[in-house]
């Protein structure tokens, strides 16, 4: 299993859910875990996803995902499981 997190956060509008939901399902990435708040109009989601189905290299699926972010007005963030487990343990 190649786990990463996708961490999405700016203000709440309809769709993004389901429009980062679309991007990760057409690109054979599958959902683990997943939460998301929304708090005063802000909106916070957290998802642990495993691209082992993935035909494309991670740095790609990054890019991608920061470029849907900045057309749907969110900021898209992407870290690979063990890079996110050993900056959290400082």
């Amino acid at each position: 299993m190649n786990k990463t997190i996708i961490t999405v956060v700016g203000r709440d509008t309809v769709g993004i859910i389901a429009k980062v939901c679309t991007y990760l399902a057409e690109n054979r990435i599958n959902i683990l875990d997943i939460s998301q708040t929304i708090v005063q109009g802000y909106f916070n989601m957290m998802m642990i996803v495993d691209t082992v189905g993935m035909e494309k290299h991670f740095g790609e699926m990054a890019q991608e995902l920061h470029e849907l972010g900045n057309e749907i007005g969110v900021d898209i963030k992407c870290q690979k499981e063990e890079i996110f487990d050993k900056m959290h343990r400082i």
